[in-house]
């Protein structure tokens, strides 16, 4: 075959691409092709991933993802961070992940204190404190600050596990509808197929409304669940309301409070549950019926003819359900607020006591040195604080946006081509396939004609031809 022949369907390399190996005798090398084998073949036309029609003008619906790229302002403070962006800027002068913003009024607080402080020793009376009190309470203050930060780092990494768990569930039961759910014949495969894609649709959406769940966002009007749930009969559907849809505008003063992080600007993240007047169940458990149910169809159905197969069905669901749990752990076992409080209380205390123990040495110098260690000490409480719940819409909470589009991207990538059935794709593929590549790029047609004993010895030649490469460790 010339260098400029085309290439196959679905981009695979032509036979006899991509070099020869070793023989089975000597170490000579193979120079069998398949001499145009697969030209021989003539495949069934089917829908391959490479052939897919790219006119879809016609189909008109709301994408599941809109990607923001404004430049607003809000975006600096509002998250999670987008990790399909990429910053060139050191980390050192990154402003979007940063707890600067929060820390500009208490680290200007301090400096205010500081400079009183230091005018007071300078003209008035010198305010001085032994050096001592600086040494015990900065070991008291460094173990506060490391129990504060382990804790919070602690949950955060137990959001990422648990919602790993989650995705990876949902892959697996997502792979067991779509390849083992046999669809009937006639009319009935065409209800099969419609009902499969549901059912896959059923899994996002499940990790979807787990998503909003953890946000304390009880109903099913978002955007990226609408049109998943619309179907079902759920509370939260019975709950929403047209006021529900109304954008809630928040005055300026609001909004630059919440940028700063000032306690009484923030609002009470379950307030939209607690003003509901109907209730909202829980619409995860809500749609993990329904998926139940579909395998309850599909069982009496006799399209699911494993029942191992069906006992993998049920466990994938299961881990759905405990991940949920795990998550809502996490979400409502924070640290007690015995803890935060006195941790708080501490961190200000050595803060503010800091002019008094370094004006003597420092002078006027006292002013910036204390507000320096002012950042330091502040910015790891803030961070802490800021880590606690994985869940929320802090720059630096998880991204379940992403992984949501993500899960919604592989789910959809699987629907695109039906469900492959083996026997035939090796049929439909034999001139393609090498099966002892790269100790010979034969196909699998020629290969046919081998006996066992041939392939056997074949097999273990491959291994001797294969000694010393890269993979190979020294004994």
């Amino acid at each position: 075959m010339s260098d400029d022949a085309p290439a196959p369907a679905g981009g695979a390399p032509a036979a006899g691409g991509g070099g020869g190996g070793h023989g089975a005798a000597g170490g000579s090398h193979a120079t069998d092709q398949t001499n145009g084998a697969h030209d021989k073949i003539q495949p069934k036309p089917r829908i391959t991933k490479s052939t897919f029609n790219t006119n879809i003008s016609d189909l008109v619906g709301t994408p599941r993802r809109v990607s923001a790229d404004s430049l607003d302002l809000d975006d600096y403070f509002v998250g999670p961070r987008d990790l399909d962006k990429h910053s060139k800027l050191p980390y050192f002068m990154r402003m979007h992940g940063s707890v600067l913003p929060r820390m500009v009024l208490p680290v200007l607080g301090v400096g205010a204190w500081a400079t009183c402080i230091t005018c007071i020793s300078k003209f008035v009376y010198p305010l001085e404190v032994a050096t001592l009190l600086l040494t015990v309470l900065g070991f008291v203050v460094g173990l506060s600050l490391s129990f504060r930060s382990s804790t919070a780092y602690e949950r955060y990494s137990e959001g990422r596990k648990t919602w790993c768990t989650l995705m990876i569930q949902c892959r697996n039961l997502a792979r067991y509808v779509w390849v083992h759910v046999a669809e009937r014949e006639g009319d009935q495969g065409t209800d099969d197929l419609l009902q499969k894609v549901t059912a896959m649709n059923l899994i996002l959406a499940y990790a979807v409304a787990l998503k909003h769940r953890l946000r304390f966002e009880p109903y099913a009007h978002y955007p990226d669940i609408a049109g998943l749930v619309a179907h079902l009969d759920t509370y939260a559907q019975a709950a929403h309301k047209e006021e529900h849809l109304a954008h809630k505008h928040k005055s300026p003063w609001k909004s630059v409070g919440e940028h700063l992080g000032l306690p009484f600007a923030m609002s009470n993240p379950r307030k939209e549950m607690k003003r509901s007047d109907k209730p909202l169940g829980n619409l995860p458990m809500e749609i993990m019926a329904y998926l139940s149910a579909y395998v309850e169809t599909v069982q009496n159905n006799g399209q699911m003819k494993s029942t191992v197969l069906g006992g993998q069905v049920m466990n994938a669901l299961a881990g759905m359900t405990d991940t949920a749990g795990n998550a809502e752990r996490v979400l409502t076992t924070p640290l007690p607020i015995g803890y935060n409080i006195l941790i708080s209380q501490v961190v200000l205390l050595y803060v503010y006591l800091l002019p008094f123990q370094l004006y003597q040495a420092l002078g006027w110098v006292t002013i910036p040195g204390t507000i320096a260690a002012a950042y330091i000490i502040l910015g790891i409480a803030t961070i802490g604080d800021e880590l606690e719940n994985p869940f929320g819409n802090d720059v630096n909470d998880l991204p379940l946006d992403a992984y949501c589009a993500e899960l919604s991207r592989e789910l959809d990538t699987l629907m695109s081509t039906p469900a492959p059935k083996f026997d035939e794709h090796l049929m439909e593929t034999a001139g393609l396939n090498q099966p002892l590549w790269p100790l010979s790029n034969k196909g699998l047609g020629e290969w046919r004609g081998k006996s066992k004993d041939e392939i056997r010895d074949a097999l273990r030649a491959k291994v001797v031809a294969g000694k010393g490469g890269v993979g190979d460790m020294p004994l």
